[in-house]
């Protein structure tokens, strides 16, 4: 009888686990972009050795470093416009499928998985990038139209608010070639922006403006960093990565010298490359 009533109370007990189940601990969200161990050669020169790096949601990175010390190459390498020897990328948590491709050379298993994780890395390139035959606007829809497939009315909307924002709204039916250097980067902001990006990639925004075009540039994305954007910026730009960078990336010869907090770069590095590099860009 013991035994019988012992057994009714387990099972009855085993029973009310499925229907009420202890509550979980809710899974931690994943990185917004995480690379690990990323190479990358040009011939026999070796760019990236082993770059390893993660973004947590509304962190903002700045990568610093003398040139040719691969850091457009980096940024290059995780939205595929450059296709890394090795290494690993995931963005929210989904990692890039990669194989071997006949030439023995790493490729993406599927070019479908590059155009949809792309939507969620918006790029800035140095030079601007846009279409000189289209208007502001019609560069800033491009993508959010064609390739989203948002209605033409929708991604409008969109990009005359974002236009509002950089502060070229009234530039929406100009030529690039109108345009300032710096208006120009501003337009190239918005565009990567009407995608709504998980991430935005800035490649040296200001290395290509006139000094006195470069706070506009660096304001817009002064005010991209308090709304809690995640952003990785390859920047020349010593005192904004110290003013605006939650982390930043001291790369050396094709790896990360030194990483940390700005105070620690800025302020006390460890490395001796680095202390010599921050000290000669104070200047």
């Amino acid at each position: 009888m013991k035994t019988a009533r012992k057994n009714r109370v387990i099972l009855s007990l085993s029973f009310a686990s499925l229907i009420h189940p202890e509550p979980c601990m809710p899974d931690q969200p994943f990185p917004a972009l995480r690379v690990e161990d990323l190479h990358k050669s040009f011939g026999s020169q070796e760019v990236l050795k082993g770059i390893s790096a993660q973004a947590e949601k509304s962190d903002v990175i700045s990568i610093i470093g003398s040139s040719g010390s691969g850091k457009s190459t980096f940024l290059r390498c995780i939205n595929f416009l450059e296709t890394p020897d090795r290494g690993r990328i995931a963005v929210n948590g989904e990692e890039i499928a990669l194989k071997m491709g006949r030439d023995g050379r790493l490729q993406p298993r599927s070019w479908r998985q590059i155009e949809r994780l792309r939507t969620g890395l918006g790029m800035v390139f140095q030079s601007f990038n846009l279409w000189a035959h289209r208007t502001v606007l019609e560069n800033v829809i491009e993508a959010p139209v064609h390739v989203m497939g948002i209605s033409r009315r929708e991604a409008i909307e969109k990009a005359e608010a974002l236009l509002h924002k950089v502060g070229l709204f009234d530039k929406r039916h100009a030529y690039p070639a109108f345009l300032s250097g710096g208006q120009q980067q501003r337009a190239a902001i918005a565009r990567a922006l009407c995608v709504d990006p998980d991430v935005m990639l800035f490649d040296e925004p200001t290395s290509a403006l006139d000094p006195e075009l470069v706070g506009e540039v660096l304001k817009v994305i002064r005010d991209l960093a308090e709304e809690g954007r995640t952003m990785l910026i390859v920047t020349h730009e010593m005192r904004f990565a110290r003013d605006v960078s939650s982390r930043v990336l001291f790369l050396h010869q094709g790896r990360i010298e030194e990483e940390g907090p700005p105070e620690q770069i800025f302020g006390a590095p460890v490395s001796a490359r680095c202390r010599e590099f921050t000290g000669l860009s104070a200047h």
